[in-house]
């Protein structure tokens, strides 16, 4: 649950940017707690968009967005487990590949493991 309202938090201040944002209204507020999990849904004036369903072991699947002060649509798919968080969008940034070089040597590594060394 801590997860939700750390969520909610998070597009609260992606939200915050604009200032008529402060004036925004929840269009739409479901919220369903039981003992195997919840299920949420937020919509606001301003097109902020969250929803979200838990299950007894922690584990969440949701996704929320927004319209950035741009006016670009930023939009988040996200799970959170065992694994972390999981977050999907088009907006995030990705790492660089991996050189060629570092592969083999890493592959090479894997494949010639060092012996262990007994001291006594």
């Amino acid at each position: 649950m801590f997860k939700f309202f750390l969520l909610a938090a998070l597009i609260a201040c992606a939200a915050a940017g604009n200032p008529d944002d402060v004036h925004a209204e929840a269009t739409l507020l479901k919220s369903d707690v039981r003992a195997d999990g919840f299920d949420s849904v937020l919509e606001t004036t301003n097109h902020i968009h969250q929803a979200a369903s838990g299950d007894e072991h922690g584990n969440i699947h949701g996704d929320f967005d927004w319209i950035s002060p741009e006016g670009e649509h930023i939009g988040v798919k996200y799970v959170a487990d065992e694994n972390g968080y999981q977050p999907i969008s088009d907006v995030l940034p990705t790492p660089h590949p991996i050189p060629e070089a570092i592969l083999k040597a890493i592959a090479y590594i894997q494949a010639h493991p060092q012996k262990e060394e007994y001291h006594h």
